[in-house]
């Protein structure tokens, strides 16, 4: 039972990713204006953001889609990481955690036997663009990588200061797994790296009581928070100048800025958000901003859906069911909302910040 209920722990964990301001609201389908929610008339669903002329962006829009085309169907949207990899190339060599990232391998123990294990994913990809109305050398990204930037963009994720040593996987050896291959995490000069911690809300805490309730044999108990590690960063020159190809803006890329999550504590095993700053075509006094955020959960935790079917108090629990916000336990204006929400406010967030700026 613990095993099961775990799983509907996803959504805490994934939505809370990176830090924003989420507002509750139901995904709608491509090309309808979102309606539920403080700001959702800023979005403009679509099928892809390269498709529409930044040009015509009124002041304050965001163009946003996650590839749902059902969004009723609970694991719509979820990618196999393989496939993303294989259709989507560009965007997953981006959104990775670094330069050929591939599914984890590593060795577990169980009674003392070891035992090695590969583990498949799936990812969860959310794109939006939006204009500032200055020029791109007039944007500082210093002024957002920064920890008190983060620490702005949501009270309900407490985060701080996290010493490049104390790095999870820096640190300790089984975690080896997901240390990068050409560094250690939040090494470059620049680097800020944050540790974070959400208190999960509405009835996941309820959950997560009773599944170690009834958890027998001492068993690991399932945390009522989710704890992240991530690394924040400006991006260098050449790394920003590569994205071109990704946004298909016909303008010199000026800069980008990634947040990368590279520890969580249970359910989740990367997440990123980047943004991508160029001139807008034909207006150099304005900045075309494409942003992206990706979340790669254990498909073995969405696998279980059949279990799930099986418990009839469970039936409105399915992993996959609350990740993309389709359940009754959704719940409340932050990241519990699920993770259409929150992409799209993590978005609208960033934009507002730099409007403000």
């Amino acid at each position: 039972m613990q095993t099961q209920l775990s799983a509907t722990l996803a959504l805490a964990l994934a939505a809370g990713v990176l830090s924003a301001a989420p507002v509750r609201a139901q995904a709608p389908a491509p090309g309808m204006a979102q309606q539920a929610g403080p700001g959702s008339e800023r979005i403009r669903e679509v099928a892809s953001v390269e498709g529409v002329d930044p040009a015509t962006l009124k002041p304050g829009t965001v163009l946003f889609t996650d590839h749902r085309d059902q969004p009723a169907v609970p694991e719509n949207g979820l990618v196999p990481y393989l496939d993303w990899s294989r259709t989507r190339p560009g965007e997953a060599a981006a959104l990775a955690p670094y330069p050929g990232y591939k599914e984890p391998d590593y060795t577990v123990t169980v009674n003392g036997v070891a035992k090695a294990r590969h583990e498949t994913l799936k990812v969860y990809v959310a794109e939006g663009r939006f204009v500032v109305a200055r020029p791109p050398e007039a944007i500082d990204l210093s002024a957002f990588a920064n920890l008190g930037f983060v620490q702005a963009m949501d009270p309900a994720i407490k985060h701080k200061a996290l010493a490049p040593a104390e790095a999870t996987p820096t640190k300790d050896p089984q975690a080896a797994f997901a240390r990068r291959p050409d560094r250690p995490w939040c090494g470059p000069a620049g680097t800020v790296c944050i540790e974070s911690r959400y208190d999960l809300e509405g009835k996941l805490p309820l959950g997560v009581k009773l599944a170690n309730k009834l958890e027998e044999g001492g068993a690991k108990k399932i945390a009522e928070f989710v704890s992240f590690q991530s690394e924040m960063r400006t991006l260098a020159p050449a790394e920003a100048a590569a994205l071109s190809g990704l946004t298909r803006i016909d303008t010199t890329v000026t800069g980008g800025l990634e947040q990368t999550i590279f520890w969580v504590n249970q359910i989740l095993r990367f997440g990123k958000f980047l943004a991508v700053f160029q001139p807008m075509p034909g207006d150099p006094t304005k900045t075309v901003v494409t942003t992206y955020m990706a979340l790669a959960i254990k498909a073995d935790v969405l696998d279980r859906k059949a279990e799930y079917a099986r418990v009839p108090v469970l039936k409105n629990l399915l992993p996959a069911q609350v990740l993309m916000g389709n359940s009754s336990f959704n719940t409340g204006t932050s990241i519990s909302a699920g993770l259409p929400t929150y992409a799209r406010n993590r978005i609208i967030a960033f934009a507002d910040a730099l409007a403000k700026r």
